[in-house]
């Protein structure tokens, strides 16, 4: 999906013009991968542009990066607030996010210590990213010959740039064979989750996702929400370890995840899951998403951050 140019983009402390927005050739992260970013989404309130979950998403920025040794040159309010300055400058309702915590340029080699950290902000429209027909109409899920990382070789737990070129052989893999995305599943076996997404299944009325602590899935924020919203529905939501026959055998089952927000999975390795359409609880919970993230839920309306 091609980008189109907003106002401005944050670059350590300042708005720059989105076409001034340059690195160098050089910069650290360009060549070893070390650097941790976020997914957000803004959407069209009553009051105007609110951030879904902004602040869980910057507190999970900095765990990031934590994890990866990079001291962010920042505190949390100056990143929230340069989040709300993007996208007031944009000019959109409804825009995506995109924080970035890179090592820039000055130094050399597989040691990142001695290089500086940079933070940038900026944000684009940016519709369903699974497209619209699979928000109404459920989408082809390939399980993927790629695993997912082992928690011993990378930090799982980070949401880390050099890492998704897992997610982009998969994706790509996926898609050359003709599917919407794919699944990965853990070196032995278990299912992780999506290219960028957090599973759930449902079977018997009860909803099931895998516990990302042990299968190398990251811990979502749209995952959360929506464990959140199954449960005051009157669902039973377990972490339990799946396999890739317990989606086969699945009712329904469904992605989140911010880009993606709540995708239903219409069939898995071309088996149909339950009626190969989507389910009633899977439509229930949609509902009250798409409804929360533009406030309309008063329950959740401090899920909901306005930029104004």
């Amino acid at each position: 999906m091609p980008l189109t140019p907003t106002e401005k983009i944050w670059m350590d402390g300042k708005l720059v013009d989105w076409d001034d927005a340059r690195i160098h050739v050089l910069t650290h992260s360009l060549h070893y991968g070390l650097g941790v970013f976020e997914g957000i989404r803004a959407y069209p309130t009553s009051q105007g542009p609110g951030v879904f979950r902004l602040t869980p998403h910057v507190d999970r920025l900095f765990q990031s990066a934590h994890i990866l040794g990079m001291a962010i040159p920042f505190e949390r309010d100056e990143i929230v607030d340069a989040v709300k300055a993007v996208v007031r400058e944009s000019g959109l309702d409804g825009c995506y996010i995109r924080p970035l915590v890179y090592l820039g340029y000055g130094e050399m080699g597989l040691n990142p210590m001695p290089c500086p950290v940079n933070v940038s902000v900026a944000c684009w429209p940016w519709g369903a990213y699974l497209g619209d027909d699979g928000i109404r109409n459920g989408i082809r899920l390939k399980v993927s010959s790629w695993a997912r990382h082992d928690a011993r070789a990378m930090p799982t737990a980070a949401k880390a740039t050099g890492m998704y070129i897992n997610s982009s052989l998969a994706k790509v893999e996926a898609v050359k064979a003709g599917y919407d995305e794919a699944l990965l599943l853990t070196t032995d076996g278990h299912i992780s989750e999506g290219t960028g997404e957090n599973i759930f299944v449902v079977r018997k009325g009860r909803i099931l996702t895998p516990p990302s602590s042990s299968v190398g899935a990251l811990e979502g924020i749209t995952a959360d929400a929506i464990t959140t919203i199954a449960r005051d529905l009157g669902y039973e939501v377990v972490e339990n370890h799946l396999r890739r026959t317990d989606l086969y055998m699945a009712d329904e089952a469904f992605l989140t995840g911010t880009a993606a927000e709540v995708v239903p999975i219409a069939s898995v390795d071309d088996r149909s899951v339950g009626a190969g359409k989507p389910g009633p609880i899977t439509r229930a919970i949609q509902e009250v998403f798409f409804q929360a993230v533009r406030g309309e839920v008063p329950q959740y309306k401090d899920w909901v951050e306005h930029v104004t």
